[in-house]
């Protein structure tokens, strides 16, 4: 799964700023590919207003 951060982490709360970095995503246009796993699409979902998302299979 292909995950970009897309919208400024300014206003966002501490814990979500938090899980933004621990997918490794630090700049707007950042771009990570991450394994998908259950743990990573809960922190893409808790998140998801942030990020642009793709190659997400069935939830």
């Amino acid at each position: 799964m292909r995950i970009t951060l897309k919208r400024s982490l300014i206003g966002v709360d501490k814990h979500q700023r938090a899980t933004v970095f621990a997918l490794g995503l630090r700049k707007i246009g950042d771009t990570r590919e991450v394994t998908d796993s259950p743990d990573v699409r809960g922190m893409v979902r808790k998140v998801g207003f942030l990020l642009e998302i793709e190659g997400q299979g069935p939830a």
